[in-house]
């Protein structure tokens, strides 16, 4: 990474005279930024590049490359990278489009290029990439046209167009940037190296991403949460609207999307999403301009009742809290203020507000212990002095607790904000944004005060399980039926109503007078999954004749309805209790492994599909996580007289059902629906559950222990 980052001598493979050709603006961008270390053009064809020699190729160059800047034809880039090595390049960049992104034979040149690289021990970055800039270190090895000045926030990203856009937003803001990385294609570094890179990095305070896939969901996951126990990071992720797989069968893959996946990752991680560019900067002109917040009581200080008001509403939504201002600062604030201004929360300095009650504003917000960070309004009126009032605001400062301006409006407002940025105070256009930004900040200081994650392991019956499973992989069975699963269940200590499978009516009658009446009949198939749908389920029969009449429809019924279906027989078990109906689930996802849903059944499910989601495995906390991130948590706590379920009973078997997926990954997609929660004391109950498995291949099958 050294040799990336900061490399004492570079190569440019296809350096040209010409401007305009990319090999030419990389190396007017290395002269103009001002690098310090040595410049090797490299062009059979020229003598010179921009005043620097020329080299017909790196063999002719008798010193040492750290960096190799490549960029020629696609079908010249492996030649390149093997000069490159020879000459002693510990990194390579390669710039040239051209090769996974257009099909076969282009990932077929990438593979080929990256596994050269791994065998001489070089790290690629790219290729088709922007290139990289440094500007602490004076380095623009890129195409792009601008220099950022030296900031203390550093930026990867997957787009090269999205890279020039940043540094046109930066020149625009007037911010800093301390690292742009252009990382293409990933053949070799990705976003997991950049950010052990950037944590490690002293010049960098905040780390900013731009995504569009992810190469190891685990190594992320560890990778970034161990770069936001260092410093703030904060990521954009695209091409996450993908709905998962269409066959999903259970409630919880359905639910599941690539989107979903990506948002429990980040929030296991640390990592703090952005949804759209706009927040993406928002957030890191917060984190790099201003200290954390110690809590989430915001003071809000405005010249106008309307906005306000919208901060107030803002900050109310967004789950911060209005800060009570203490009795004490009010006398302060009426000795200063106008008998018309509030000294309430919103400070109300007036319309007319000359820099000195802002000044005076600010100052009683800092001194009040009952306040952790302050939002400063500005909107313009005929007499507001926008420039004044921002030096006014920035030379009183503590710099103790975060303030956030938004300076409102347009022209009349921009002296203003120029002065913000000079001052290093972040300004946003609406109150609104300037709120998101600061509960970014306290969902961070959050998430670094966690307490370490301790995850509960119950002691179960895992050979039972195994059993299962195997047997059922083995004679090619994926879907697990009910009966199946619930001994799965009673394996990790589930509580599951007592019930038996019967293959004939007979045996329907003997099981009933055994387990008692009344019971409920359930058809028993690998093949059909959702029984309700085709009658396949019958509840409530309190006799032998019920019991006979229920066994004879049901099976006139699957037989008209599936007559294609494998037939297990019925499963009849015991009523369950009534209670409150939930669903938790899991579905396996391909990047970061087991996802636990949970979620209200009925209508809240299939319509309202109001869940939660996150990946196991899970602890305590993060279970009653799961059930408060719902809208209809309030039902379970108990509402207008109706008293509350238990939910540590949910929150117990959550937990339970992570560890027997994370037990076993043979388990891709798994439903208790529903979960019967009765009152505080009473153990939830199992009343179905379904399993699909992984399919693996025969020869896996030939090779797994014989049971």
């Amino acid at each position: 990474m050294k040799s990336l980052l900061s490399p004492k001598s570079i190569a440019v493979i296809g350096a040209s005279r010409r401007p305009q050709k990319v090999g030419h603006e990389i190396v007017a961008n290395l002269i103009k930024g001002g690098y310090e270390g040595v410049i090797v053009p490299i062009n059979p064809l020229a003598d010179e590049v921009l005043g620097l020699k020329c080299y017909p190729d790196l063999k002719q160059f008798k010193g040492k490359i750290d960096l190799s800047v490549i960029a020629v034809p696609t079908k010249g880039v492996l030649a390149a990278a093997e000069s490159s090595a020879a000459a002693g390049a510990e990194a390579i960049i390669v710039i040239t489009a051209g090769f996974r992104e257009v099909g076969a034979e282009g990932t077929d040149l990438e593979e080929k290029l990256a596994q050269y690289c791994k065998s001489k021990g070089v790290r690629l970055m790219g290729p088709n990439c922007l290139g990289l800039i440094n500007s602490h270190y004076k380095m623009n090895a890129s195409f792009a046209s601008k220099m950022p000045k030296p900031g203390n926030i550093s930026v990867f990203t997957q787009s090269g167009a999205l890279a020039t856009a940043i540094l046109d937003w930066s020149a625009a803001s007037h911010l800093g940037l301390g690292k742009l990385i252009s990382i293409g294609n990933k053949a070799d570094l990705n976003e997991n190296d950049f950010l052990t890179a950037l944590a490690a990095d002293d010049q960098t305070q905040v780390i900013v991403g731009y995504l569009e896939s992810i190469v190891c969901g685990d190594e992320f996951i560890k990778r970034a949460e161990l770069a936001a126990s260092q410093k703030p990071v904060m990521i954009l992720k695209t091409g996450t609207t993908a709905a998962g797989s269409k066959a999903a069968s259970s409630h919880t893959g359905s639910l599941a999307g690539a989107d979903i996946a990506y948002g429990a990752a980040f929030k296991r991680s640390g990592v703090i999403r952005a949804e759209t560019f706009e927040e993406l900067f928002d957030y890191a002109m917060a984190f790099s301009m201003q200290p954390l917040p110690k809590g989430n009581r915001v003071a809000i200080i405005t010249n106008a009742g309307g906005p306000g008001i919208m901060a107030v509403d803002a900050v109310e939504n967004l789950g911060l809290r209005a800060a009570v201002l203490s009795d004490a600062n009010a006398p302060a604030l009426k000795g200063k203020l106008p008998a018309a201004a509030s000294v309430g929360n919103p400070i109300d300095v007036l319309g007319d507000a000359p820099p000195d009650r802002y000044v005076t504003a600010v100052n009683a917000a800092q001194n009040d212990s009952a306040v952790d960070a302050i939002i400063v309004i500005l909107a313009p009126q005929a007499i507001t002095k926008p420039a004044e009032t921002a030096k006014a605001i920035a030379g009183c400062l503590r710099h103790e607790k975060p303030v956030l301006a938004s300076f409102m409006g347009g022209e009349d407002v921009m002296p203003g904000r120029d002065e913000l940025v000079a001052a290093n105070l972040p300004n946003y256009p609406s109150p609104e944004r300037a709120v998101a930004a600061l509960k970014a900040m306290c969902d961070y200081v959050a998430w670094r005060s966690r307490p370490p994650r301790v995850v509960t392991r119950f002691p179960v019956n895992r050979r039972r399980v195994e059993r299962i499973i195997t047997r059922h992989q083995r004679n090619g069975i994926y879907n697990i039926g009910e009966a199946k699963a619930k001994e799965i269940l009673r394996a990790y200590n589930f509580k599951v109503p007592t019930g038996r499978l019967a293959m004939t009516v007979e045996d329907a009658v003997e099981a009933s007078d055994e387990i008692g009446y009344p019971v409920a009949m359930k058809i028993a198939s690998p093949d059909i999954l959702h029984k309700s749908d085709i009658g396949g389920v019958k509840l409530n029969l309190e006799s032998a004749e019920a019991v006979r009449d229920a066994f004879e429809l049901m099976m006139l019924r699957i037989g008209q309805k599936r007559p294609e279906a494998r037939l297990e027989g019925v499963y009849v078990e015991e009523m369950c209790p009534r209670g409150r109906e939930v669903i938790i689930g899991m579905t396996r996802d391909q990047q970061f492994g087991p996802m636990l849903m949970f979620g209200l059944g009925g209508i809240f499910v299939e319509v309202m599909k109001d869940v939660a989601f996150h990946l196991a495995p899970i602890t305590a906390k993060e279970a009653m996580q799961m059930l408060e991130g719902t809208r209809s948590f309030a039902l379970l706590k108990g509402v207008r007289g109706q008293s509350g379920v238990n939910l540590a009973g949910i929150g117990n078997s959550l937990q339970r059902l992570s560890q027997l997926v994370t037990d076993f990954p043979q388990i891709i997609e798994m439903d208790i629906n529903p979960l019967i929660v009765g009152p505080v004391g009473a153990e939830p109950v199992a009343a179905d559950a379904r399993i699909t498995l992984r399919k693996i291949a025969q020869y896996q099958i030939a090779q797994s222990r014989p049971i």
